[in-house]
Formats: structure tokens, C-alpha cells, sequence
């Protein structure tokens, strides 16, 4: 049985994802499915750095504006959405195209990852949250490097929600998320893919960011932060903890100064950047497309993905 096509584009924040997304899903007759943890939720559009509607060409776009801000959004319901839509895409002869930044969202449906054994323990899971208040999130990190050091080393500290799952994990079935999610890994996937990773010099793309934070600013981030606040949306949800959110609510409520606050984005947007990087180099069967290799030119970078795509069969 012949497996379905899927194409990726991956990167780290403000490479030109979208931009280059756009060129391919109408060279191929592609669709695009966002695998953005932020996208999803409505009324989060420029901390987002959200496609506009008129920036599409027409194109359709799945996995955007679907959530409010108050829903929880996870890889378990990413997967099962993104599955939903590919569906829909394949039964229009059409091809999805993944495009995003969150790696473990992109791995996620790639290798059909099972998250059956993942479970839940409420009771548990409360326990942790009220050891974090108590004792702080170092407190968790701590409890969680004695127990799968490797898991420990991959996450911050202050990724309360990733330390506490993966505490939960190890108590549920006594083993390490890092094993399980090796283990995950290492599956072949379901579908006939490439998996291209835009890049660029990083000097460039932390330029970039730098500048897309100035214009976040000059479109009205404190504005849309104001908004989401005053519709009751607190700094505890999942969507509320997003680059970009929690500096202005920290300048909202008189903790630092707005330039402070822009400095801290535009600082941790630059890690988040790294980070991002340092992901996809661990992924495999990855194609890199590194913007200065082709002068900047996406033309030529177009012609090389989809040299790519023919030499595979996917068109």
C-alpha cells in the first residue's frame, strides 16, 4: 500500500516560514497545516506573529484561530487535529504541507507518536503543582534530574507543565519520558515525506527577531495583551505564558518597564531560537535549506525543495 505524502517545513522563529510556505503549497497544489502552539488560539494574533488572511494567496490554512485562549492546547490534541486535517486535505487530492516551528509537534504526527501509555494522574499532578508553589520550579527540575536526567537536561526549569508530565510519566509507569520518547523516535513513518528545515546564519535570524519585536510593538502587542486581559484571560493559562504575552502582562501589572519588557522578548526569542536550531540538528531525515547557501534567494531554494519532492515521488 503506497503511503500518503506529507512535505514539513520547519525552522526556528523568524527564518521566513511563512513566506517560503506560501511559494511551495501553490508549486505543489499543497495545503498548510500550522504546527504552531500559539496559532491555534484567537485573538492572539501579532505576539503570535499570526498569518493575515490577505498575506494566504489563497491558499488554505488549517490549525489557526480554532481555540480560545482559556482552551488547553497540547501534542495530544495537536496530533489528533492535524490528523483530522490531513484527511480532509488528502480527500481533495491535495498535499498537507506542516509547517511550524514546535519540533515535537512536527514529530508528533510524523512518526504517528503514541501517547496512549502517557495517561493521567490528577491527583499527582496536583501534588506537584503545590510542591512547585511551595518549594519553587527549581524544586521539580531537581526531583525530575534524579529521576531521568537526560529529560531533565532537555527542559527549563521553569517549563513547569513539561517537568511536572514528565514526573507523572516516570510515577505512572516507572520509566523515562526520554526513553519513551526515543523509543517514539526511532518509528518509521506512515507517510512518504521530506522534511526541509529553512535556516540562516544566526546573526541573521536574530536580527530578524529584533525587528519583528520593534514591529510587534508599532502594531499594538501591549494593546492585544490589554484586550486579552480585560476579557478575563489570566497569566496561569497555558496561552497566556507565550513569548511575548507574559513580558507585557509583567509590564501590565507594574513588574518591569516596557522597555524592559521588550528587551526580555527580543533576549528570549533569541534562545527560543537556539533552542529551536539545536532540535531540528537531532532530527534525521531532515533536508536543510540554508538561506545564505542560495544567497537569500528562495527561488532557487524553491527549486532545490521541490527537486527534493520529485526525486521522492511525492509530486
Amino acid at each position: 500500500m503506497m503511503k500518503k505524502p506529507l512535505v514539513i517545513l520547519a525552522g526556528p522563529t523568524a527564518v521566513g516560514k511563512t513566506g517560503f510556505s506560501i511559494g511551495l503549497a501553490e508549486a505543489i497544489g499543497g495545503e498548510i497545516i500550522s504546527a504552531d502552539s500559539m496559532q491555534v488560539y484567537r485573538g492572539m494574533d501579532i505576539g503570535s506573529a499570526k498569518i493575515r488572511p490577505q498575506e494566504m494567496c489563497g491558499i488554505p490554512h488549517h490549525l489557526i484561530d480554532v481555540l480560545d485562549p482559556d482552551e488547553e492546547f497540547h501534542v495530544v490534541l495537536f496530533q489528533q487535529m492535524a490528523k483530522r486535517a490531513m484527511e480532509e486535505i488528502y480527500s481533495r487530492q491535495k498535499i498537507p504541507i506542516l509547517v511550524g516551528g514546535t519540533g515535537f509537534y512536527i514529530q508528533a504526527v510524523l512518526y504517528d507518536v503514541d501517547f496512549a501509555a502517557d495517561g493521567g494522574d490528577e491527583a499527582y499532578r496536583g501534588e506537584l503543582k503545590r510542591q512547585a508553589q511551595a518549594n519553587g520550579v527549581e524544586y521539580l527540575h531537581e526531583k525530575l534530574s534524579e529521576v531521568d536526567p537526560e529529560y531533565a537536561a532537555s527542559v527549563h526549569a521553569n517549563n513547569q507543565k513539561k517537568v511536572i508530565r514528565a514526573l507523572e510519566f516516570f510515577h505512572l509507569t516507572g520509566r523515562k519520558l526520554s526513553e519513551h520518547n526515543a523509543e517514539q523516535a526511532e518509528k518509521c513513518s506512515p507517510y512518504n515525506f521530506a522534511y526541509f528545515v529553512l535556516n540562516d546564519e544566526r546573526v541573521q535570524i536574530y536580527e530578524r527577531i529584533d525587528r519583528r519585536v520593534d514591529q510587534m510593538m508599532e502594531e499594538g502587542l501591549v494593546e492585544e495583551v490589554k484586550s486579552l486581559k480585560a476579557r478575563g484571560y489570566t497569566r496561569d493559562m497555558v496561552s497566556m505564558q507565550g513569548l511575548g504575552y507574559k513580558e507585557i502582562l509583567d509590564y501590565l501589572d507594574g513588574r518591569i518597564s516596557l522597555l524592559e519588557a521588550v528587551e526580555i522578548i527580543k533576549r528570549d526569542t533569541r534562545h527560543f531560537a537556539k533552542r529551536q536550531i539545536t532540535w531540528f540538528k537531532r532530527e534525521r531525515d531532515t533536508c536543510w535549506l540554508d538561506r545564505e547557501k542560495f544567497c537569500q534567494n528562495e527561488g532557487k531554494m524553491l527549486d532545490a525543495a521541490l527537486d527534493v519532492l520529485k526525486g521522492r515521488g511525492i509530486i
